[in-house]
């Protein structure tokens, strides 16, 4: 096995905002989650941004907390929307 095919079992290949992100095997936190759905990142005080996962383990599904962490693995999905509440 070359050293790109052992290093491509590091990582997993997640949905986010329909958009298909490797990232590394184990877990993924939710401003990681957040920067791989936005570049740049969107800002100001009345900006919340909402992390949901489906498809994690087990078939279950949840939301993302700010500093939270999910496991990631396959084909798990992420939907991260940015609302302005001013």
């Amino acid at each position: 096995m070359s050293e790109h095919e052992h290093r491509g079992d590091d990582q997993v290949e997640i949905i986010v905002n329909t958009r298909p992100k490797r990232v590394p095997r184990g877990v993924v936190t939710y401003e990681k989650v957040v920067a791989l759905a936005f570049d740049p990142v969107p800002s100001g005080l009345n900006i919340q941004i909402t992390v949901s996962y489906y498809r994690a383990q087990g078939g279950k599904s949840g939301d993302l907390v700010p500093g939270g962490q999910v496991a990631v693995h396959e084909g798990m999905v992420f939907d991260v929307t940015a609302t302005d509440l001013s």
